[in-house]
């Protein structure tokens, strides 16, 4: 790997499911590699035992697998690395840049407390920073030798030039009493170790890059380019929460949104490209850069996300369509579509695909094909079915027993149908569309029967028709 290539990592905590935010911020680091030519990386930070489980990693996986954000290599667990992230804290201690601090947690309260009083930033100033004899049996932490004078300044991609000055910076620890890593210390060590060119996260992580960049140096290693992502808002403008709807990426799996549109749509969540909304993935790798992302925060549309949806169903060809449904039907452990069915799918792709905004809906309209006979119709085509239309049916039944089943010659039979009975089309296309399709919504009635056929066709009337 060239030292000019980039590497990006996702770097979840596996505490729950992957939020719709994670995932976005997982989308950025991916596009950036992509465009870049470079390396996408998956670490997740299980340090925190108690509340890192391994369902909740999967989920993480299962979440990143079903939006498509394929990451090079072998996830790395931060909890495996616990003795190479001590290493580089002793290290650090032996080369003057941390120590060790023996004060108690007592100490430490009595010393914030007096500083507070005093109307000063209660920060703890360790009386141990300069060394000292050791007390004997007293448990220590390592503790980073920040500047006490002077600034650090990240120049970050997004947010710009950030300053912070270095007396509002305490020693912050890097190993605990029981030795065990702070998650300071562990990401540094980590992104470091793995390459990371690039850290792409966040901007709830501004202050984290400040403190981290301190560590880099003390270690006496290359700060990383930082960029700072908005966090993403709800419609009403307050940050993203439980009360503004799914939160999890499974969810809007489950409401049946492809990935591509989820892709699309978080692209657009804080990033653009011109006025562009619709766009491919292989668009969006070529398009992609971190200059084009904004500084506020993005709002969280459901419209926008139903329309983006809708029209990357109607941009599938027939065979995707299929591949979406069978792995939806997987995922909500529904019946798939037997091999008929496909070719039947496929037969009405365009038209199945014109109205549908989600997969639930494309279902829906194909509800003709993935249905069974008997079809009972739902509450609005029942009522297109009253004595009268069913009579209709019965004769129009007769009438097409004797034709020729071609779409164009249907439609010309039933249209000279209608005129015989003194009906508009429609009179007789909706009572046609009920006992064929069970719904009062389907694809054009010409394309139902030419995709089931004529002996369906005929069968469906005849069990409508009574």
């Amino acid at each position: 790997m060239g030292s000019d290539a980039v590497v990006t990592r996702f770097a979840p905590s596996p505490t729950g499911f992957l939020h719709i935010g994670g995932a976005r911020t997982a989308l950025f680091n991916w596009l950036f590699a992509r465009n870049r030519g470079g390396t996408f990386l998956l670490r997740i930070e299980d340090t925190d035992r108690a509340r890192s489980t391994p369902e909740a990693t999967q989920a993480i996986l299962d979440g990143l697998a079903w939006l498509g954000l394929d990451w090079d290599g072998d996830p790395v667990s931060q909890a495996s690395r616990a003795d190479r992230h001590a290493e580089v804290a002793q290290k650090m201690v032996a080369d003057g840049t941390a120590y060790r601090c023996y004060a108690s947690k007592d100490e430490i309260d009595a010393f914030r407390a007096a500083e507070k009083a005093a109307g000063r930033p209660p920060l703890f100033r360790s009386p141990w920073r300069d060394g000292g004899a050791a007390p004997e049996g007293v448990p220590c932490v390592v503790r980073l030798k920040a500047p006490r004078d002077g600034e650090t300044v990240v120049e970050d991609r997004v947010q710009g030039t950030v300053t912070w000055k270095n007396e509002t910076l305490d020693d912050l620890i890097l190993l605990r009493s029981d030795g065990t890593p702070t998650y300071m210390l562990a990401v540094v060590v980590d992104d470091h170790d793995m390459g990371v060119t690039h850290v792409i996260r966040g901007d709830d992580h501004l202050t984290n890059a400040a403190r981290q960049t301190l560590i880099y140096r003390a270690a006496g290693w290359p700060t990383p380019v930082f960029a700072h992502i908005p966090l993403i808002h709800g419609p009403d403008g307050a940050k993203l929460s439980k009360r503004h709807g799914a939160l999890g990426v499974d969810a809007y799996r489950d409401m049946g949104y492809p990935a591509r549109a989820m892709r699309n749509y978080l692209a657009r969540l804080g990033w653009s490209h011109g006025d562009d909304e619709f766009f491919t993935d292989a668009q969006a790798i070529e398009w992609f850069s971190l200059e084009q992302i904004g500084r506020s925060p993005a709002r969280f549309d459901f419209k926008k996300l139903e329309n983006l949806s809708g029209q990357h169903i109607r941009a599938m060809s027939d065979d995707e369509m299929v591949a979406e449904i069978r792995a939806f039907a997987a995922s909500q452990q529904v019946p798939a579509p037997d091999e008929t069915q496909v070719q039947q799918l496929r037969a009405a792709g365009a038209g199945l695909r014109d109205r549908a905004k989600t997969l639930p809906e494309l279902l829906e309209m194909a509800h003709f094909i993935l249905g069974s006979r008997p079809f009972e119709p739902d509450e609005k085509a029942a009522a297109q079915l009253d004595t009268v239309s069913r009579g209709m049916l019965h004769r129009l039944t007769e009438r097409l027993r004797n034709a020729s089943w071609e779409q164009h010659i249907l439609e010309a039979e039933i249209r000279d149908f209608a005129d015989q009975e003194g009906l508009k089309l429609g009179k007789v296309a909706q009572p046609l569309r009920a006992a064929l399709t069970g719904r009062a919504v389907s694809p054009s009635v010409f394309d139902v029967m030419g995709v089931i056929g004529k002996e369906e066709t005929l069968a469906r009337l005849a069990d409508a028709a009574g």
